[in-house]
């Protein structure tokens, strides 16, 4: 996308929130990691395209230097956004850690994310995290490879829980199913820890059904809106029609997420796509701020 077309869109974001009556959003779900990390990452989504014959083709959006990533944010009027980084093997997520609390201490306006991973020690740099004002935490079930309902796990979810802090897992099966995906290892986890503020990602695509039925069962369970219900999505997992009412009565716990930078459409494109649910002017406020700001007090 080129400068001119960003400052057009980023006029077409402010002019969404504003018809709203809104001072901003509040986006649960956006991407900001040690800029060789992130590389990585975007070399996998570049790789979709020629390892499907083109069937599926991932552009970033949004692929720029990170202080420019950060103005463009605030541009479109983000008031409150995450920096979601996840680890894929042991000892990493220590690190990402650290990176985390320097990149909080100069975005402000980041709320300072961390994350963990099932190893020995898990439980201590978790509280430290804590400690070190970490206020929401990633967990990539898919990414990681690993059981939520881990064991070494356990300590760590009881932290979590006793401090109320957010976690937002990618848990569903998409875009590819992984040996623990799915409804059944997080309802483990909450049956041991149901006071644990899971934020399911994605809406728990493409179940999304059963992820509704553990927010439904689950006071402190929430999901987040992140690529659902975008054109991109709903060709690859739509959403069920029938399914609207349970998400319109869920409204006071469904968050925007976005996944910026790391989508292959406009950010405007994912409001575009709530508003056309068509679920109301007062369900689309409390999902792109209100939830948000007092979930985090932002």
């Amino acid at each position: 996308m080129t400068e001119a077309a960003e400052v057009a869109e980023a006029a077409e974001v402010r002019a969404f929130w504003r018809r709203l009556g809104l001072p901003g959003l509040v986006d649960v779900h956006t991407h900001f990691m040690p800029e060789r990390v992130l590389r990585k990452v975007w070399d996998y989504f570049d790789a979709i395209g020629p390892a499907t014959g083109g069937q599926l083709e991932w552009p970033i959006t949004y692929r720029r230097e990170e202080a420019e990533r950060v103005a463009l944010i605030r541009e479109f009027g983000v008031r409150a956004f995450t920096a979601m980084l996840y680890p894929h093997k042991p000892g990493m997520a220590e690190w990402l850690n650290g990176w985390a609390v320097d990149f909080a201490a100069r975005t402000p306006d980041c709320l300072h994310t961390s994350t963990l991973f099932p190893e020995p020690g898990v439980g201590d740099y978790v509280r430290a995290a804590l400690d070190s004002g970490a206020r929401v935490f990633k967990a990539h079930v898919q990414v990681g490879a690993y059981d939520p309902a881990d064991e070494l796990l356990d300590p760590a979810w009881g932290l979590l829980a006793e401090s109320r802090t957010p976690v937002v897992i990618h848990c569903g099966s998409g875009p590819a199913p992984g040996k623990h995906t799915g409804p059944e290892p997080v309802r483990r986890v909450l049956a041991r820890h149901p006071r644990l503020r899971l934020v399911i990602a994605h809406m728990g695509m493409p179940e999304y059904e059963d992820f509704l039925d553990l927010a439904e069962r689950y006071g402190e369970v929430r999901l987040d809106t992140t690529m659902s219900f975008t054109d991109f999505s709903e060709r690859l997992a739509p959403f069920p029609p029938a399914a609207l009412p349970r998400l319109a009565a869920l409204g006071d716990r469904v968050l925007l997420g976005s996944d910026f930078p790391n989508i292959p459409y406009p950010y405007l494109h994912q409001l575009r796509a709530l508003e056309r649910l068509d679920l109301g002017d007062d369900w689309l406020r409390a999902v792109c701020h209100d939830n948000g700001a007092r979930l985090f007090g932002a």
